[in-house]
């Protein structure tokens, strides 16, 4: 059922109408927007968008198609995908289908035609709330109390459902194309065995450990700490993920026990949960961080990084205790905690993404911090 007339319904009442495309049926999760130009498919296979749909700000979005070579996941997580425009003619040589082949294989719906300024500056005013996009249901006043009784984010524990069933490894290097301009070593010497807690992790994490010679073991959230250690870590991952972090308590104690056995590197829900880990607290943001431009500032020497980001909730920097950690990393536009360095035991983590490449580069030297750590160690 192509370009099928679609609602989308905010829980105040706020009310869209416009067409899919992919897939049809009905979606619900909280909306939120992104400002990257482009990197769609990054956003449609990044766990950490689970339970969530995204606006794209950028008017036009599928121009240069999909391949999987630039998948971060094995799927697509989002609950539905919004855009201004969907381009149904991709052109790059590089792609194997369509945007909207690709949401209608894997069942996303795709929802294009409304005024997606409007839709964001609401975001803005109003904060990221609950959603429901349908084909199925266009009665708007019944789609608007369907969204009010669908599950929000406060309290929900999504990690459980986008870790990893099974332990794997993992062997595959960043691309050769990747690497032109960048620290990343061509052919690292294999030194070190790094467990990774997979809590949403994307690809690129992995293809970057790999890259500067560790031996990636990847394993589920749930992973007990005296299991990590029985595999005799030179160092721990903890990946970015989906969903509230104060709503993973257990995974927090594992960590707890975790840190001062080995050097620790998290990032986004990683660096949230060695947050929680040394005492401190995260909270809600209003709309969060998504996307491509983030001006983050590395507080030992000054400089700024254009970072990746994909956050809906950040660690009160007032609720870190002093003495357990120092804040490293700050975000320009509004100050909320980007890094911490814990003071007592070798472990450091920051809130966006330095597998991404948008600077392209800024931050790749965070993984060569990890690996002085262990060499340290």
């Amino acid at each position: 059922m192509p370009n099928a007339a679609a609602l989308l319904a905010l829980e105040d009442g706020t009310i869209f109408h416009g067409r899919a495309f992919g897939a049809t049926g009905t979606a619900a999760g909280e909306v939120v927007f992104n400002t990257g130009m482009a990197g769609y498919v990054e956003v449609l296979t990044d766990p950490s968008y689970r339970g969530q749909m995204v606006a794209m700000t950028y008017p036009l979005i599928g121009n240069y198609g999909v391949t999987t070579d630039d998948f971060e996941s094995k799927k697509l997580w989002l609950s539905a995908f919004i855009v201004k425009e969907c381009s149904r003619r991709p052109s790059n040589w590089r792609s194997t289908q369509s945007l909207p082949e690709l949401l209608a294989a894997q069942g996303v719906i795709g929802l294009e035609g409304i005024d997606t300024r409007h839709l964001v500056r609401h975001i803005r005013q109003a904060g990221a709330m609950r959603a429901m996009v349908s084909t199925e249901v266009l009665d708007e006043q019944k789609l608007v109390a369907l969204t009010r009784q669908s599950p929000g984010l406060l309290g929900r524990d999504c990690v459980k459902e986008v870790t990893c069933d099974a332990a794997y490894d993992w062997k595959d290097p960043v691309s050769d194309i990747c690497l032109k301009g960048s620290p990343v070593p061509v052919t690292p010497e294999v030194k070190f065995n790094v467990v990774c807690l997979d809590y949403g992790i994307k690809y690129n994490s992995l293809r970057l450990l790999t890259s500067f010679g560790c031996r990636v073991h990847v394993v589920p959230a749930n992973t007990t700490a005296a299991d990590v250690l029985a595999r005799k870590p030179d160092g721990v991952f903890l990946s970015n993920g989906p969903g509230d972090p104060a709503a993973l308590p257990a995974i927090v104690a594992e960590v707890k026990k975790i840190l001062g056995r080995v050097p620790v590197f998290g990032i986004c829900l990683g660096h949230q949960i060695i947050g929680q880990a040394v005492g401190g607290k995260t909270y809600k943001l209003k709309f969060g961080h998504h996307g491509v431009n983030q001006p983050v500032i590395y507080l030992p020497n000054r400089h700024v990084e254009i970072t990746s980001q994909n956050h809906g909730f950040a660690v009160d920097a007032d609720s870190v205790p002093e003495s357990e950690a120092e804040v490293t990393h700050l975000n320009l536009n509004d100050h909320t905690v980007e890094g911490l360095r814990l003071k007592k035991v070798p472990a450091l983590c920051v809130q966006y993404h330095p597998e991404s490449g948008p600077g392209p580069h800024d931050s790749r030297y965070l993984f060569d911090l990890f690996v002085k750590m262990m060499e340290e160690k």
